[in-house]
């Protein structure tokens, strides 16, 4: 663990800066664990508490003290804080596209606890935005947000897909994925997520590309490239002896575009290109299993066609979402309450107006193309304890609609960044070897 641990703001800063705070020798942390009643609390009454900080008071928690830091790596306390986070809204990250793509940055929706959903209902203008410093900046400088699961993030180089880190933003454990392999005209897609029952985490690599005699070039666009191969690699504390493995062949033509792959009952889901995917015209859900490692086209709901790019696909309390504009600045979500189940696709929220009159406009910044937002105007992020909607906005905002009340709400935090991709994460402690 690196002491110089740091998520870098203003307004929340944490050093090891010894006049303010300092490692006790052993009579002071022993004094000190005295005076907060530390050692007269059984172990599964302090973890309990513990478990129910927001990841960032959990973080300064362990820089008290030796007893603290020593009990903050406790595997317990990282699976009882993992359960209690996936109970309340989630953090969001910020991934910067101004004036570089190497920015994150994080807000807490949630103060912790557990408790009444009024809890967490102060004002959002009150919650403050803070950046995170990232310990490989050096070596990638501009970066892709792959996907977050269970707490950790998946980043690969924008321009050439390697290097490629797993990184934990708060912990800031990171490790560097060992090389792949490489074509000379190339489009790299990946994915990233944990199986529960193999509880291992994997990484999916999928090329289509060409191979042409000369220098290597970076490809936009899989429909010209008749070639595909799926490499794999599984995470652990051996990676760096692991190889990546050839699966073969991409039995379909996914959709690069899509900002999200929601990653589901230990599954990855993509988006197909629009055609005849099955047997059935349209756009496919296609997954992709961590365990048997097989790839698969996932049921759609019933009568429901989609050959349009507005379609994308969102993690509903747990569930896989298709989210469907139908035009007229109406929304569809569909959840799949139980997976790969056709009969179980409910259709649970319509949203009406879902589209603004203007949309926002940064003065004197520019957006860098990032996948998914550049052709559509709004994606669902996640359904807020509370019920509410959290919807991103191409252009750089935030906003919050009530389908009880129909009302649309602007959600602006002190210090947020202007042009960014919204990832829903858990603020944890987890890392590769964490069981769930």
């Amino acid at each position: 663990m690196d002491s110089s641990f740091q998520i870098q703001n203003s307004s929340f800063q944490i050093e090891p800066r010894k006049k303010k705070l300092k490692l006790l020798d052993e009579d002071d942390d022993r004094n000190h664990g005295e005076g907060f009643g530390l050692e007269n609390l059984p172990r599964d009454v302090l973890l309990d508490i513990l478990a129910k900080l927001p990841i960032s008071s959990l973080i300064q928690f362990r820089l008290v003290c030796r007893s603290w830091k020593l009990l903050s790596v406790d595997p317990e306390l990282s699976r009882l804080h993992h359960a209690a986070v996936a109970e309340n809204d989630p953090t969001l990250l910020f991934h910067c596209d101004y004036p570089i793509r190497n920015q994150l940055s994080f807000v807490e929706l949630s103060s912790g606890g557990g408790g009444d959903e009024d809890e967490d209902d102060e004002d959002d203008e009150d919650k403050i935005v803070r950046k995170i410093s990232t310990p490989f900046c050096s070596s990638m400088p501009e970066f892709n947000v792959v996907g977050s699961c269970n707490g950790l993030l998946c980043l690969s180089d924008s321009l050439y897909g390697e290097p490629v880190y797993v990184f934990n933003p708060f912990s800031r454990d990171y490790l560097e994925l060992p090389k792949s392999k490489q074509f000379q005209e190339q489009e790299v897609m990946f994915g990233f997520g944990f199986h529960p029952i193999t509880n291992e985490y994997k990484v999916v690599k999928i090329v289509y590309y060409r191979n042409r005699p000369g220098k290597r070039r970076v490809i936009r666009n899989n429909r010209n490239y008749p070639k595909s191969e799926v490499q794999i690699l599984t995470i652990s504390k051996e990676t760096n002896k692991n190889p990546w493995r050839s699966l073969g062949k991409v039995p379909y033509q996914l959709d690069r575009q899509a900002a999200e792959v929601p990653v589901v009952n230990g599954r990855i889901h993509w988006l197909s290109r629009p055609g005849r995917v099955a047997g059935v015209l349209g756009r496919a859900i296609i997954s992709f299993d961590l365990k048997d490692e097989q790839f698969k086209v996932v049921t759609k709901p019933t009568h429901v066609t989609v050959i349009r790019s507005n379609f994308h696909l969102a993690v509903i309390r747990g569930c896989l979402a298709a989210v469907i504009s139908c035009g007229y600045g109406k929304l569809e979500i569909w959840v799949m309450k139980e997976y790969d189940s056709q009969e179980s696709w409910m259709k649970e929220f319509v949203i009406h107006g879902v589209y603004p009159a203007r949309v926002p406009n940064h003065e004197n910044h520019y957006q860098i193309g990032r996948p998914g937002l550049s052709r559509r105007m709004v994606r669902v992020l996640c359904v807020l304890k509370n019920g509410e909607i959290l919807l991103e906005y191409r252009g750089g905002s935030l906003v919050k609609y009530d389908p009880k009340w129909k009302e649309f709400k602007d959600v602006v935090f002190s210090k947020m960044p202007k042009l960014f991709q919204t990832i829903v994460h858990l603020g944890t402690l987890n890392w590769i070897h964490t069981s769930m």
